[in-house]
């Protein structure tokens, strides 16, 4: 039984309709990803997921019982609560069922007939028990963890909820929503606010879950892996398409082809049919024929070619060659009172470098950029540009304006919000005309009297599109990004990221972006520990070697620690480096060690899938049986069937509880033995 249905959903906001009499079901473990351009709807969908929105018509079923949990893409506020009770607050039934549990003890402590005792002991005991289980699904401990996995560390338990800034705050909404443990998730753009070690560690928690998901998100390689499932806000309608967002691709490009085939065999079709028509009509012998031939063509339906929506296409001017090292920072020192962000930073850019830059929340990869860029200047030290370098910013605040005014700096990452999208663009290229900046607009979707919007009034996404087409005027050989998917939709991530492969500039940028990560970047820069940390390849680069370090780290610690005091070995000798070799042969002997320490908890999954495989084929075939309606002229049939069906569902949960909990455990002894 699906968890909901929809029938003939529509909504409009005056003259544009965002559904049309759409219709879907969800399952209970359907994995859906929603994508569609900016403004489409997708958000308005969930809303109305939600309960949130109702639509103008259709209907919305959902199965009894069933739980939806939604995470907007921006959280207007939390309970002033400290963070673990805000947390635990937003699970439902708890207060409830105390309450439920400090009447029955009041109600037992009054009671004086034996058998009303015992009545309400018994009920007692099975609320005590509601409790347990309660706790050991929604309670202190399983909160800690999924705030520890979001980044966030024991000391902000207590912190008020209140007090977190807008990213934290989304987190910590997410850890409430995945505490509830619904039996459907939505999520809309939740990775905007996670750097990376958190996206990892949440990747692998919603893949872990077997719960229904509808997820919106702009990085491929995110939905890629989330989904089995592709609904699609297209032109035509809500559509559905099997398989993750890249089948969906090649699904809907196999559909335009087929029906454009059919549209021109019906074309050659109608042409003949018209030829014969025009030739024969007049002819007594043939106008039967003729006749014939026109009832034929009238009847004859035209074939509905796909409709393309307009999308972001443009690609960089070619960038004016800059010296061999594009931008150097030495001795730089940054910090904000008493925290230090910069101690004393050394590094350089060569040309032609696409450096990504990862790090958790607040270690301070903006900081970086915006030191890069001229738009905060260092305490101590110099930041320097290279030979015939020209910079272009993209801020990820548009609106945010920068420490002091940088002579001399390319400044395209700023937005004036009482500015026009017109006038924005023409005040870089003032000795262009209005025709030429026009069309620069239209490449980046603003038409007609779009351009005389004012900037302030722009969506996020529309913000975002003023800020790259700022950066296109500008012949920049060096571009300096803050996260510039974060507002953009999915068709138009993708559109950035072809443009940038085909920038041959220099590149120095922040994302959390995966997708945008591993097809760009060169060279990641970690930043951490005051200090930033290079490593050369893209994001999976880093990830594997930082698996290897730990690995070999785990492998060499406590070998490490027995030799210390050993005769003869000096602490020069102890911090000698390896060769390649024997490096190899630390990370193969710690993969062996890895694998030797799962093998026991890998076991214990493989039995428990096993076991709800079997336990989920048993329950179809119970549901199937339950579905005869003669079944139930004769109950003393049906009972063993509807018993059955019920202990193998408590089974089952318990299998899931189970399978779960070795997840987790496995998880965590990864992340301690690499």
């Amino acid at each position: 039984m699906s968890l909901v249905a929809a029938t003939e959903l529509s909504l409009a906001y005056g003259p544009k309709i965002l559904l049309d009499r759409a219709a879907f079901a969800i399952g209970p473990h359907d994995r859906i990803g929603l994508v569609g351009a900016n403004g489409t709807g997708k958000s308005t969908l969930m809303r109305i997921l939600a309960g949130q929105l109702a639509p103008d018509a259709g209907e919305l079923t959902f199965r009894r019982g069933a739980r939806v949990g939604y995470l907007p893409q921006d959280v207007a506020a939390l309970p002033d609560l400290p963070l673990v009770e805000a947390v635990l607050a937003s699970v439902p039934g708890r207060s409830a069922l105390e309450d439920r549990l400090a009447h029955a003890e009041a109600a037992l402590a009054a009671a004086r007939a034996e058998a009303e005792q015992l009545e309400l002991a018994g009920a007692l005991a099975e609320l005590h028990d509601e409790l347990e289980h309660f706790e050991e699904h929604y309670g202190r401990r399983r909160a800690e963890r999924i705030l520890a996995g979001l980044g966030f560390g024991p000391e902000d338990g207590d912190r008020p909820a209140r007090t977190l800034s807008g990213g934290w705050k989304m987190r910590a909404a997410m850890a409430g929503l995945l505490l509830q443990d619904p039996d459907l998730l939505l999520l809309d753009e939740p990775t905007n606010h996670l750097d990376v070690p958190t996206l990892t560690w949440f990747d692998a928690f919603l893949r872990a879950s077997r719960k229904a998901l509808l997820l919106v998100s702009h990085d491929r390689d995110f939905l890629n892996r989330q989904i089995d499932r592709v609904l699609s806000l297209e032109l035509e309608g809500l559509r559905s398409y099997a398989g993750d967002y890249d089948d969906y691709r090649r699904l809907r490009a196999e559909e335009e082809e087929r029906l454009l085939a059919q549209a021109e065999r019906q074309e050659a079709k109608r042409a003949q049919l018209e030829r014969f028509i025009e030739r024969f009509g007049a002819k007594a012998t043939k106008a039967r024929q003729a006749r014939s031939k026109e009832k034929l063509l009238e009847k004859m339906d035209e074939v509905q070619v796909l409709d393309h929506r307009d999308t972001l296409r443009f690609h960089f001017a070619e960038a004016p060659r800059s010296g061999k090292e594009v931008l150097r920072l030495q001795g730089v020192r940054k910090a904000f009172g008493p925290r230090v962000v910069y101690r004393s930073l050394d590094l350089a850019i060569p040309r032609g470098e696409r450096i990504g830059v990862i790090g958790a929340n607040g270690a301070g990869k903006t900081t970086l950029l915006k030191l890069a860029a001229g738009e905060a200047r260092p305490d101590a030290g110099e930041v320097r540009l290279g030979h015939s370098v020209i910079l272009g910013y993209y801020a990820q605040h548009h609106f945010e304006k920068p420490e002091h005014e940088a002579d001399g700096l390319s400044r395209t990452g700023t937005l004036d919000p009482d500015r026009t999208i017109l006038d924005t663009l023409w005040d870089l290229v003032p000795d262009r005309g209005e025709a030429y900046v026009r069309s620069i607009a239209g490449s980046f979707l603003f038409s007609g009297e779009d351009v005389e919007k004012k900037v302030g009034v722009l969506s996020g996404g529309e913000r975002a599109r003023v800020a790259l087409a700022k950066l296109l005027l500008v012949p920049a050989n060096l571009l300096v990004m803050d996260e510039p998917t974060n507002h953009l939709d999915l068709d138009s991530s993708e559109a950035l990221i072809e443009a940038l492969r085909g920038y041959d500039g220099t590149i120095l940028f922040v994302s959390h972006n995966r997708s945008f990560l591993n097809q760009l970047a060169t060279a990641i820069w970690e930043v951490k520990d005051g200090g930033v940390v290079p490593s050369p390849g893209n994001l999976d680069d880093w990830l594997y070697h930082q698996r290897q370090l730990e690995a070999a780290a785990a492998l060499e610690g406590p070998a490490a620690t027995g030799d210390r005091g050993a005769p003869g070995r000096s602490a020069g000798a102890e911090a000698a480096p390896r060769s390649e070799r024997e490096r190899r042969r630390a990370e193969a002997e710690a993969r062996n060690a890895r694998g030797r320490r799962e093998k026991p908890l890998r076991d214990e999954i493989a039995k428990l899938e096993a076991e709800i495989a079997r336990l989920e084929a048993e329950g179809k075939e119970t549901t199937a049986a339950l579905a005869d309606p003669a079944l139930y002229q004769d109950f003393a049939r049906a009972k063993p069937l509807i018993e059955r069906q019920a202990a193998t569902q408590a089974a089952l949960e318990q299998a899931y509880a189970a399978w779960e909990d070795a997840q987790l455990r496995l998880e965590a002894l990864g992340r301690e033995a690499g």
